[in-house]
C-alpha cells in the first residue's frame, strides 16, 4: 500500500472474514494517473465523510520510489455465484465434463446442485469473491439458481456472502433461472420452477431476474420465458439479465429481436426507470452481416441495453465440430465486443462467467486475464483498444450493472474505487518491472495490486 495516514477501521467493517479490517484513507499519495501525465505522481485526496475524490493535486513530494499506476477498480458485470469453484471442492470433484458439450454441462450442474449444502456455498462463494478482490474487483454482479433442485439456499448463501464482504466488494445477487421454466407441462416441473423464482425474488437484498429462454423445448416457449421474466424485471423494480442466442445455427432466428419488442412493449424505460437490461452471451450475433448490425444499433436506440461478451466460455463451448466433423470447422463464436463499441456505437462489455464448473472448468476470477485474452481474440492491439478492453472490465462494466459510470478517468467527484497497480514501498524494486501504461496493464497486469473501495484501503490477506 502506498503510504498514506490511514485512520482506524469503521465499525460497519467488522465482519467474521479472517481478513485485517479495511482502513479508511484520506489520501493517496504519489499515483500516476494516465490521463494527467505518464510521469508527473499526483496525490488524490478523499472525503472521509462520502468517499468522494476531493481533489487530485500533482504531488509536492514524491517518492523515490517509481509512482504507481492508479485506475478505476474492475468489475465483475457476469459470474455465477453459486457453481464457482466446483472442481476444487471434494463434494464436486468427480463432476468433471466428458464431452464438454452444453447439455452435459446443464446435466452434470444439475447434479452438481443436487448436492449443495449452505456450507460448501459459503465455502466456495468466499473463495470466488477474495480472488475476485485480490485482482481488483470491488462490483459484481453475483448469479444465484433458484429451482426445484436448489431450492433457495443458493440465493440465502448469496446474501449472506453481500452482507459478510461489504464494504470490501460490492455483490449484486442476481436470482437467475438456469432450468426451464415452461418446458416440462404446463402445471410440471416448468410451472414449480417459476414458483421458486418467484419467491426468490421476495428476499431483501436481491436486485436482479435473470433466465435462459434458450434452454426451453421450442422457441414458443422461449418467448413465454421472455416475456415472463421481463414483467417479473419490471413489476419488482430489479435489473434483467437474459443469456441469449447461445448457438452459431445461421438457420435460427435470434431472439434478440423479440426481446428487444418486449422492452419496448413493457415500456421499461418509464416502467423500470434506472435499471439496466444485460444480455449475455449472444453468440448467434457473431454471424450477422452488416444489415443486421446496423438494425440492432436501430433497434436497441433508447434501451438501457448491454451486451456482455463472455470470451472463456464461449471459446470452450461454442463451434464444436459435429459427429467428428473437421477440425476446419471448429468456429470460434464469442461477441467481437471493442468493434462494438468502437465502430457500431453498442453498449458492451466483458465477463468472466463461471469458474472452475462443467460449463468454463479454465480461466480465474481475474477480469484483466479476459482483457489479456481479448487482444489476441479481437486482435485489438492498438492503445485505444487496450484503453476500450480494461473499460468493458472496469467502468463500462459497472455501468451495465447499474452500479457506477462509464467514465475511465478518475477525477473529482468520483467515489474513491479505485486498483492500484505495482510493489508496495520499503520491497526492493530492482528486478520488478513497473507498468507506467493502460496498455501494459492489459498486456500483463502482474500480481502485484493494491485495492481501495469506497475510500478504504481493503487488505488481503
Amino acid at each position: 500500500m502506498p503510504s498514506t495516514s490511514a485512520s482506524p477501521p469503521s465499525p460497519s467493517h467488522s465482519s467474521p472474514l479472517p481478513l485485517p479490517p479495511p482502513q479508511r484513507i484520506p489520501l493517496l499519495p504519489n499515483v500516476l494517473l494516465p490521463h494527467l501525465s505518464l510521469t508527473i505522481p499526483h496525490d488524490i485526496h478523499i472525503s472521509p465523510s462520502t468517499a468522494l475524490i476531493t481533489s487530485i493535486t500533482p504531488s509536492p513530494n514524491p517518492t523515490t520510489q517509481t509512482p504507481s499506476l492508479c485506475l478505476p477498480s474492475l468489475c465483475h458485470p457476469h459470474i455465477h455465484l453459486d457453481k464457482a469453484h466446483l472442481y476444487s471442492h471434494p463434494s464436486f470433484a468427480h463432476l468433471v465434463p466428458d464431452s464438454g458439450s452444453f447439455p452435459e454441462a446443464l446435466a452434470l450442474t444439475s447434479r452438481a446442485k443436487a448436492l449443495f449444502t449452505p456450507a460448501d456455498l459459503l465455502a466456495r462463494g468466499n473463495w470466488l469473491l477474495h480472488e475476485s478482490l485480490c485482482a481488483g474487483v470491488t462490483h459484481l454482479r453475483a448469479f444465484v439458481e433458484a429451482d426445484t433442485t436448489a431450492g433457495v439456499k443458493g440465493i440465502e448463501a448469496g446474501l449472506e456472502l453481500r452482507r459478510l464482504w461489504r464494504g470490501r466488494c460490492e455483490v449484486q445477487v442476481c436470482v437467475f433461472a438456469q432450468e426451464a421454466v415452461f418446458s416440462g407441462g404446463e402445471d410440471g416441473e416448468g410451472r414449480a420452477n417459476r414458483e421458486v423464482v418467484e419467491r426468490a425474488l421476495g428476499m431483501q437484498g436481491v436486485e436482479a431476474v435473470g433466465s435462459t429462454p434458450y434452454v426451453e423445448a421450442d422457441e414458443g416457449r422461449a418467448k413465454r420465458n421472455v416475456e415472463w421474466v421481463v414483467e417479473l424485471a419490471v413489476s419488482h423494480g430489479f435489473h434483467l439479465d437474459l443469456h441469449l442466442d447461445y448457438h452459431l445455427d445461421a438457420g435460427r432466428e435470434p431472439l434478440v429481436w423479440f426481446v428487444l419488442e418486449m422492452l419496448r412493449s413493457s415500456r421499461w424505460v418509464e416502467r423500470n426507470a434506472g435499471k439496466t437490461v444485460c444480455l449475455g452471451h449472444c453468440t448467434r450475433l457473431t454471424l450477422f452481416g452488416g444489415e443486421e448490425w446496423q438494425r440492432l444499433r436501430k433497434e436497441v436506440e433508447g434501451l438501457p441495453v448491454y451486451f456482455v461478451g463472455l470470451p472463456t466460455s464461449d471459446l470452450f463451448m461454442m463451434g464444436r465440430p459435429e459427429g467428428g466433423g473437421e477440425e476446419r470447422d471448429r468456429v470460434r463464436g464469442t461477441l467481437q465486443v471493442p468493434s462494438m463499441v468502437q465502430k457500431l456505437g453498442l453498449k458492451a462489455v466483458l465477463g468472466v462467467n463461471n469458474v472452475g464448473n462443467a460449463f468454463t472448468p479454465w480461466g480465474s476470477a481475474d477480469p484483466l486475464s479476459l482483457a489479456a485474452l481479448g487482444v489476441g481474440i479481437y486482435q485489438a492491439g492498438t492503445e485505444r483498444d487496450a484503453e476500450v478492453l480494461y473499460e468493458c472490465v472496469s467502468t463500462r462494466a459497472k455501468e451495465a450493472i447499474g452500479l457506477g459510470e462509464s467514465t475511465a478517468q478518475i477525477k473529482t467527484g468520483d467515489k474513491a474505487d479505485l486498483v492500484v497497480f505495482g510493489k508496495r514501498e520499503g520491497i526492493v524494486t530492482s528486478l520488478y518491472r513497473w507498468r507506467r501504461t493502460v496498455k501494459e496493464i492489459v498486456y500483463d497486469a502482474g500480481r502485484e495490486r493494491t485495492v481501495i473501495k469506497a475510500g478504504f484501503w481493503i487488505p488481503l490477506e
